[in-house]
């Protein structure tokens, strides 16, 4: 038997496909899974959802496949659809360290992989203001959440910055986030930072890094912190587990509005 038309407020006569419906289910209880609406872990039974969603049951039960897919739910008998898949969020309005932020949602646990001196590429050199042969840290870290790899971190500090962090010992760098290292052991406070996020399909060895199935999407992050005086300090190459981890900001239309409005000062008026 065929889905009935039309579905998802779709005019009579528009062509919508069954996948099309259950990618517009899935992606509205994607969201409910990863904020956590399902508090007591149980999606609503089939029932529900078609009425909720005015759709038919195949495209309910493809949406609820998508997320299976995904890793976010299982099926229990007796039970019906139960959330198996976490997502943390990590807000983007904050300058954090992941670890301090994921301590809000678990224990926390940093394997140093590497953490030596060495020269950095070119352009690494170039981003952290270095001339070409000046030595840098480089710290490369796993951090788990409750013993779930989440993210794989290679940072490369001015050797100013680092040397410090490298002198405490690999249980320090283990126990604590690098920044508040830096704010605290080292006493140099940073200022800003400048981020950019691309989602990318992981490579083999980041995916057994991670324990990802081969092909599996991340987020690759790269953020230069600046000191508190304006120098470059910590340039950082992070890969989180797309399927863990959600990046979140309220944004302000009203002040990036006010911030691309010229001032009066810009126009000055004829003498």
């Amino acid at each position: 038997m065929s889905d009935p038309e039309p579905e998802d407020g779709r005019a009579a006569g528009e062509s919508l496909t069954r996948a099309d419906r259950a990618r517009r289910v899935a992606n509205v209880l994607r969201g409910q899974v990863l904020r956590g609406a399902f508090p007591d872990g149980v999606l609503p039974d089939e029932r529900a959802l078609i009425a909720e969603f005015g759709a038919s049951r195949n495209s309910v039960r493809e949406a609820l496949g998508l997320l299976r897919d995904e890793g976010l739910v299982a099926r229990r008998r007796g039970v019906g659809t139960v959330v198996v898949g976490r997502a943390y969020q990590h807000p983007l309005g904050e300058l954090s360290g992941l670890a301090e932020v994921l301590q809000r949602h678990g224990v926390v646990v940093n394997e140093v992989r590497e953490a030596r001196l060495v020269r950095p590429p070119g352009s690494v050199a170039r981003r952290l203001g270095l001339a070409d042969g000046t030595p840098a840290v480089y710290l490369e870290r796993l951090r788990r959440v409750d013993g779930t790899p989440l993210s794989l971190d290679c940072t490369y500090l001015l050797a100013e910055v680092g040397e410090p962090l490298l002198a405490l010992g690999r249980e320090a760098l283990e126990k604590q986030d690098v920044f508040e290292l830096i704010e605290t052991a080292v006493g140099m406070p940073l200022g800003r930072a400048e981020v950019s996020v691309q989602a990318v399909v992981a490579d083999p060895a980041t995916c057994a890094v991670l324990a990802m199935p081969e092909g599996g999407a991340v987020l690759a992050v790269e953020r230069l912190t600046r000191l508190a005086d304006g120098r470059p300090a910590d340039l950082e190459f992070i890969h989180l587990r797309g399927d863990r981890l959600t990046l979140h900001a309220t944004l302000d239309r009203a002040r990036g509005a006010a911030a691309e409005r010229p001032h009066p000062s810009d126009h000055p008026h004829p003498s």
